[in-house]
């Protein structure tokens, strides 16, 4: 009875008891929000999804789910590009280091630091809030992260491949364009995924340079300063939950079945 076999048993069942803690204390604070955009509009009424269609009654929302959406799609064809390109420095150059604590440091910096220096070095060159403004500092934010997803889908490449795809007489550019890109792709999406899902939640750093533009967060941030929580701030809350955990899944999928061809 308490041989190695009950010991691993015991282990195995504290080991789930911890990762259904930490699940837990992860996801336990999204509930409420999405209890709440299900208020009865009436006491003594039932469930209701009239907030779901109430909250898009404000003129702002729909703009600012334009700006957003305007915002993230950028970010999100731009910045993979970008971490492309730093991902191919941090392998080619002589101070991989120095190039990925440089492409890294954006992570370090607070985020009300950033957006403030942002929108100080916008001012001096007299480049007014706006689209682009909200997009740049988004990227600043986002690259990071995708750099990291790029060089990870590169560290599963086998340099082999491009020096056979050289001996059989292709450039440097037709070989990482015919052989090594099509195999690390998997990543460069996953990267514009994940961009997308930071430009589209950003807040902090996105209120400091908007001007008089907002985005889905900084309504919702500006909403709740001004009138508080209510039923239909709690429903347009839950959507973004409910799309981000979307998105991020399909990210996973992605990644799942990309890493099963390449072991195939």
């Amino acid at each position: 009875m308490g041989g190695p076999a009950g010991g691993s048993r015991r282990l195995s069942t504290a080991a789930w008891c911890l990762i259904g803690a930490v699940l837990a204390l992860l996801y336990l604070p999204l509930v409420p929000p999405m209890l709440f955009s299900v208020e009865p509009a009436t006491v003594g009424g039932g469930p209701t999804l009239d907030w779901y269609a109430k909250m898009w009654e404000s003129p702002l929302l729909a703009g600012a789910v334009i700006s957003s959406l305007e915002a993230a799609l950028i970010v999100a064809a731009m910045t993979p590009v970008l971490a492309l390109g730093a991902a191919m420095a941090v392998r080619e150059l002589k101070v991989p280091r120095l190039i990925l604590v440089l492409v890294l440091l954006p992570l370090f910096v607070p985020s009300v630091s950033l957006g403030l220096a942002g929108a100080f070095f916008f001012r001096q060159l007299g480049i007014p809030p706006s689209l682009l403004t909200i997009v740049i500092v988004q990227m600043l934010w986002a690259l990071p992260f995708a750099a990291l997803i790029v060089l990870t889908a590169m560290s599963t490449f086998d340099p082999v491949l491009l020096e056979a795809a050289h001996m059989s007489g292709a450039g440097r550019w037709r070989a990482f364009r015919d052989v090594e890109l099509p195999l690390i792709w998997p990543g460069v999406s996953g990267a514009a995924t994940f961009s997308f899902i930071l430009s589209f939640n950003e807040t902090v750093r996105t209120s400091l340079v908007q001007g008089p533009l907002n985005t889905v967060q900084t309504y919702i941030w500006s909403t709740y300063k001004q009138i508080g929580l209510s039923p239909a701030l709690y429903a347009l809350m839950t959507l973004l939950i409910l799309l981000t955990l979307l998105l991020a899944g399909a990210m996973l999928v992605l990644g799942r079945k990309s890493g099963a061809a390449r072991s195939r």
